[in-house]
């Protein structure tokens, strides 16, 4: 199993301690590139899928590097959307 296959499946366990960064290397691996929108996107960050041209918006977590439950559902819901679960 690849690192990318064990950060997904740790993702779909909706563990409360997934960060950021976790979620950056996967989504790296899945082909999307983080991109910053301004000066005044604040936390505000998108990823966008070039081939497929899939967007994926959220805030960075901060003051912590954990992702919120929200969010984590948020992006399974998009991954079943985009037939990846």
């Amino acid at each position: 199993m690849s690192k990318n296959e064990k950060l997904f499946k740790r993702l779909l366990s909706k563990p409360k301690d997934f960060t950021y960064n976790e979620l950056r290397r996967l989504l790296t691996g899945l082909g999307y590139s983080e991109t910053q929108s301004g000066k005044t996107s604040g936390s505000r960050v998108a990823f966008i899928n070039e081939s497929t041209h899939h967007i994926i918006r959220l805030h960075k977590p901060h003051p912590g590097n954990e992702l919120k439950q929200y969010q984590i559902e948020q992006l399974i819901e998009e991954f079943n959307l985009r037939g990846l679960i």
